[in-house]
């Protein structure tokens, strides 16, 4: 007897063998995750694609892309075509970076003829020039890419900025040298821009 009892009460605390059942999520939990997912559907289906205009940035890629060219007949503003293109290197003062970048005031390729400061902005110089009595050795890009008005408008600006008094350039003229020249090279210093001058 005592052998039935100890057997019986080890049998009570052993735990009841696990079985497999299917446990189905609960409906509740269905029905949230169900009516979460047809909001985002009708969401994306119902509003609009490109949002609220009054939340963040709208501006269009032409807005990103800088200054529209200037259309025919229009001003071209050659102090902000400066301050894009050329300010980097000749400053905002005209001054330059002594013995780095020649100033444009009071130089005499800014102020003398205006063919070979068109030929400049053109062609773009490289090698040894001398500006306003002290000589330089660098390398200015040709700036061909801008239209006729544009170029125009920069040799205008510099002509008449910082003290120079020099008179303004036509955009006929940069177009006369545009359509003279072959040249697909720089001019090799300031020797190359006298003979021009000639």
């Amino acid at each position: 007897m005592l052998d039935q009892d100890t057997s019986h009460r080890a049998q009570e605390r052993e735990n009841a063998d696990p079985e497999e059942r299917i446990r189905p999520v609960p409906l509740m939990a269905a029905a949230i995750t169900l009516a979460m997912v047809l909001f985002g559907v009708g969401y994306i289906f119902l509003s609009d694609p490109f949002g609220n205009s009054s939340l963040g940035d709208r501006r269009t890629v032409a807005d990103l892309s800088g200054p529209a060219p200037a259309a025919a007949g229009a001003a071209v503003d050659g102090k902000a075509l400066f301050a894009a293109q050329c300010a980097a290197c000749h400053q905002a003062t005209g001054q330059g970076l002594p013995g780095v970048f020649p100033p444009l005031a009071g130089s005499e390729w800014v102020t003398g003829e205006p063919r070979v400061l068109a030929n400049i902005l053109l062609h773009g110089v490289t090698g040894p020039i001398t500006v306003a009595g002290k000589s330089y050795e660098g390398a200015m890009p040709a700036f061909r890419q801008l239209g006729d008005a544009e170029l125009a408008a920069v040799a205008s600006y510099i002509r008449s900025a910082w003290g120079n008094q020099a008179a303004a350039v036509a955009p006929d003229l940069i177009a006369q040298e545009r359509k003279a020249s072959d040249r697909s090279a720089p001019f090799e210093g300031g020797a190359a821009l006298q003979a021009l001058a000639r």
